[in-house]
């Protein structure tokens, strides 16, 4: 008998983050999110609660967790498009029918009494979380700003009714076979003939987020408003992410590009590569994790390529050659071995075929499903 119950005080919160540390104890590929995170987020402190309502759920047989899942009404997301959507995310269960049936029925349920129709994900509170369900690649060992999951979560979450809305797709970038770099030319060209320069990146950290981070944020709310799933960034969003991101943000890799005024025109957000540093303590930053963190962000094997965006005046500027020559600098000059994407939306062809500069690999695959509430 499988009951599913509203997570409710500490205890409770503990279950709901330990499950998945648990139920990935011997996956390779898992990585997990910061622990101190995911507790601040179901303890309700968040600034997402300005903008969303959510629900947590456990599910458990004789006294056992066997599953959980939260459920999100992103209001943002609703009121921009006239929809009544809920949102399904942090979805993790045993191989069972049984237990995955019985979450989503509480994440339908939760949406059908607030008056929702379509339930879908996986998402989370905005694009910037952790957002798909893994459909290919299940060898392969997941970025930070991810989500691993089993292979035979595509099947319970399909059993269910639910149905393919958009696919991400995800690429790893190895240097060009002959070793060419045919931007960077052109990037000096575009930064001259558009009047932009690269932000100088040895100021101090702080004081480099503070005087770009608005005009970053702005070029993200500007560049990725018409993309599935997007919503606008709050003011209280700006500093959470800011503060939850600090340790690890590192201007060498934070590419900003400015106009005469300073203006920040576009920006490219990577982080070295620290999987594997959070995965043994399970997310946890123990002084042992957070000597392994130190050691991955200070000499990194591969780079994440968190996110690009351009200001939509400058998208059709040839910008682009500037994060193009970057990434291959970085290749053939910096030591680093590869780039990871992260998540390409399928429908986004502009984007994927720059990487046919490079030797990519397609080697992951993500979905969002979709079904209407019954």
């Amino acid at each position: 008998m499988i009951s599913v119950r509203e997570v409710k005080g500490s205890r409770d919160i503990k279950k709901f983050v330990d499950f998945p540390i648990k139920l990935y104890k011997r996956c390779e590929y898992f990585v997990p999110c910061l622990y101190s995170d995911e507790k601040k987020l179901l303890s309700g402190k968040t600034s997402y609660d300005d903008v969303a309502e959510s629900a947590f759920f456990l599910a458990e047989r004789d006294g056992e967790v066997v599953g959980r899942i939260q459920a999100i009404i992103q209001r943002q997301h609703n009121e921009l498009t006239g929809e009544r959507r809920v949102r399904f995310t942090r979805f993790d269960a045993i191989n069972d029918p049984e237990v995955s049936a019985a979450l989503f029925r509480a994440v339908e349920d939760f949406g059908r009494s607030r008056g929702m129709d379509i339930v879908c994900g996986p998402l989370g509170y905005s694009d910037l979380d952790r957002e798909g369900m893994l459909i290919e690649g299940f060898d392969q060992t997941q970025t930070f700003e991810e989500q691993y999951n089993y292979d035979y979560y595509p099947a319970l979450t399909e059993a269910y009714g639910f149905e393919k809305e958009i696919d991400w797709l995800e690429f790893r970038l190895f240097a060009p076979e002959d070793g060419a770099n045919p931007f960077k030319r052109i990037a000096e060209r575009v930064l001259e003939m558009q009047k932009l320069h690269v932000a100088d990146a040895s100021m101090p950290k702080r004081e480099y987020i503070e005087k770009y981070g608005d005009g970053a944020f702005h070029c993200i709310d500007e560049c990725y408003k018409h993309l599935y799933g997007t919503v606008p960034i709050t003011e209280g969003m700006k500093k959470e992410l800011i503060d939850q991101f600090m340790l690890v943000l590192d201007p060498k890799y934070l590419v900003i590009i400015c106009d005469e005024n300073e203006r920040v025109v576009s920006f490219a957000l990577c982080f070295p590569a620290m999987g594997e540093a959070l995965r043994k303590s399970g997310g946890k930053l123990t002084p042992a994790a957070l000597v392994r963190l130190f050691r991955a962000l200070k000499k990194p094997r591969a780079i994440d390529l968190g996110l690009v965006a351009v200001l939509p005046e400058y998208q059709n500027a040839g910008v682009n050659a500037v994060y193009m020559d970057y990434i291959i600098t970085q290749l053939t000059e910096g030591g680093i071995e590869y780039f990871e994407t992260n998540l390409n939306l399928e429908t986004n062809t502009q984007v994927m075929a720059q990487w046919k500069y490079l030797k990519a690999v397609n080697h992951k695959r993500r979905r969002a499903y979709v079904k209407k509430i019954d």
